[in-house]
């Protein structure tokens, strides 16, 4: 995948059906469900604004309810059953639920409209797992960041291409309400034959025995995520991104009317700038990562998030005194320019955000329970999408707080709740760190890595050119890597903490600390014992002139204990960085020669153990630099 568009994948079977299956879905709901907003805040509660966001609030926490209540039970199918059938016989269930809807938006009956968005909600509940439960069955491990980032766009294109298209249609006279109903039935229809060329799916757990009790197993899944550290919190962050989320986007109507004094074509134009911002993020997140599982991008997507997030109040923070503006009324008004770039950034942002945590959730849970894991975030996701709504129904009609002051009070938490998760998982701080530094000096050619084993213990062996190797090399390794660095290099302030962070192992040499020597060879052997990736730099400093210095013996020291892969390591390029020792030699202070200099890391095959000595390792590590110092 690394030499590939990811867009590429919409030509393959194993994904093109199942892309276009979820993205009519997701259009789907949101034909139905902004019709229905429309048809309540610009026809039925056309002078109250409090009437307005209880009526919207209402239509919301319905259409997630069903995610609080069934998930469970839609974890299980999918992982029992083959999820193609399952989003055969959902897309037919879509199809009776828009049959309905025709007649309740004929009648302009609310409530029936609002029981059908319900029912809208328990479709993509049922969906939901199968989804994202699919990805990893059908993906490669360098396909997965695309494929989600790809997931990611159609979705929130759907939201943007169903509400322009829900507003277009119920705004029109007379026929609008019978336009909804062919065109969400029409929507259906393409969903089922679509769903039909998805290829069979291997069930990951076929003896599973069904609970259909919902309570017993929702709280059943939410106690088996808890076992995982960083799955649990990466659905906490999943979950919280939809509270954020879901406050922007139910207020963005209200937002477009009484705080800009727009018309319906200025919510319209909002939800695409939004809704264009979140798809750019998050299809950026493949070329940014690397085609690899970056979770660095988390703690950047959330600072992103909430300095534009809170600036969007300080842009706009009055209520219009004025109504009805159309798109080009409203883009000359005072401040409207800076509302633009907020709202935008803020979403390519989110979309920084999100798709990295989806990827790590498939990635890191058991292949026979991830559509129950996703089925226990879906359900996470549910109630903080239900709190997020009563939240925001208590502070808008109960503390008075204006639309703008509800955004604010939003991006405010959002800087709360992620400073408290990279507290418990200092794992996402300490690859944004490494992600930050890494990118802004370098430009990285990555060679071989897939030789690194993607299961089981092994050794690396690199080169050691400058103070930023470990980074660049944990940086690049699409596994977890425990380094051995010499000590003052482990010390030195920052960098500390990430090397910290990532369970680096100190090392001195036997004059200097021979305590500590023999606790590093210690702590090699129990992390390869325990199936980790273990790097070391034979050469035991940094390169003075340089050139590859020989390799010393702890390399076969460790072989010895415990006989592992080795895989060699070449860092090209770094000779002459503000971080190798080129100026120090001459006497100078160090300067940068080059900004956002081209380099390469670049892995050979693995070395069995009883081949792997210190001067064959020097060799294979020679000849793979070559002469790209």
């Amino acid at each position: 995948m690394s030499g590939k568009n990811q867009f590429s994948l919409l030509r393959s079977r194993r994904f093109g059906p199942f892309f276009w299956t979820q993205a009519l879905g997701a259009f789907n709901d949101n034909v139905f469900k902004n019709a229905l907003v429309s048809l309540i805040v610009f026809q039925v509660a056309t002078t109250s604004s409090a009437q307005s966001n209880i009526y919207t609030n209402v239509a919301a926490a319905l259409f997630i309810l069903p995610f609080l209540l069934f998930s469970a039970t839609s974890g299980q199918l999918s992982d029992k059953f083959d999820k193609a059938r399952i989003a055969q016989l959902v897309k037919v269930m879509e199809l009776a639920i828009m049959l309905v809807g025709l007649v309740g938006f004929v009648l302009h009956s609310i409530p029936l409209l609002l029981a059908m968005l319900f029912m809208m909600g328990l479709h993509s509940t049922l969906f939901g797992p199968l989804k994202y439960g699919l990805l990893p069955q059908v993906l490669q491990k360098d396909e997965l960041v695309g494929g989600n980032g790809l997931i990611e766009m159609a979705t929130f294109m759907a939201i943007l291409v169903g509400q322009i298209l829900g507003n277009v249609l119920i705004d029109t006279p007379v026929y609008g309400p019978w336009l909804v109903g062919a065109a969400t039935i029409a929507i259906a229809l393409v969903g089922v034959a679509t769903s039909r060329a998805m290829p069979k799916v291997d069930a990951p757990d076929p003896g599973l025995v069904i609970n259909w009790n919902p309570f017993t197993e929702t709280w059943r899944n939410l106690g088996q995520i808890r076992g995982n550290r960083a799955v649990f919190l990466s659905c906490l962050g999943i979950s919280w991104f939809w509270f954020f989320g879901s406050v922007f986007i139910t207020q963005l109507p209200n937002y477009a009317k009484f705080v800009l004094g727009g018309t319906n074509t200025v919510y319209t134009f909002l939800l695409t700038l939004f809704s264009l911002g979140i798809a750019t993020g998050s299809l950026l997140c493949e070329r940014m990562s690397g085609h690899k599982v970056e979770i660095g991008l988390v703690p950047f997507g959330s600072i992103g998030m909430t300095l534009f997030g809170a600036d969007l109040y300080f842009a706009h923070p009055t209520l219009a005194t004025t109504q009805g503006l159309g798109i080009a009324a409203v883009l000359a008004t005072p401040g409207i320019w800076r509302v633009i770039v907020d709202l935008v950034l803020m979403a390519v942002f989110a979309g920084f955000f999100i798709v990295p945590l989806f990827a790590l959730i498939q990635t890191r849970s058991d292949p026979a329970r991830r559509s129950r894991v996703i089925a226990a975030n879906n359900i996470l996701n549910a109630l903080f999408m239900v709190v997020a709504a009563g939240l925001s129904a208590v502070l808008l009609n109960v503390a008075g707080l204006s639309i703008p002051q509800l955004l604010l009070a939003t991006a405010l938490m959002n800087a709360v709740v992620a400073i408290y998760i990279y507290t418990l998982v200092p794992e996402f701080l300490m690859r944004f760190l490494t992600w930050i530094l890494v990118n802004t000096l370098y430009r990285i050619k990555l060679e071989g890595l897939q030789r690194i084993p993607d299961e089981g213990p092994a050794l690396l062996v690199c080169n050691h050119v400058s103070y930023m190797d470990a980074l660049i090399i944990g940086g690049s390794v699409r596994r977890p890597v425990r380094f051995v660095m010499y000590y003052k290099i482990f010390n030195i302030p920052l960098l500390s903490f990430i090397f910290r962070t990532a369970k680096a192992i100190p090392i001195a040499g036997a004059r200097e600390n021979p305590d500590l020597l023999e606790k590093a060879f210690d702590a090699v052997d129990q992390a390869l014992a325990e199936g980790e990736v273990v790097c070391i730099f034979p050469e035991g400093a940094l390169t003075k002139d340089g050139e590859i210095a020989p390799f010393r013996g702890g390399v076969e020291r460790i072989l010895a204990r415990r006989p592992v892969p080795v895989v060699p390591l070449a860092l090209r390029g770094l000779w002459g960085s503000v971080f190798s020792r080129r100026d120090t030699r001459l006497g100078r202070s160090r300067l940068p020669r080059r900004f956002w200099s081209r380099i390469g890391l670049a892995a050979d095959e693995p070395v069995p153990a009883d081949a792997a000595n210190a001067a064959h390792l020097e060799q294979r590590v020679r000849a793979l630099r070559g002469s790209w110092a």
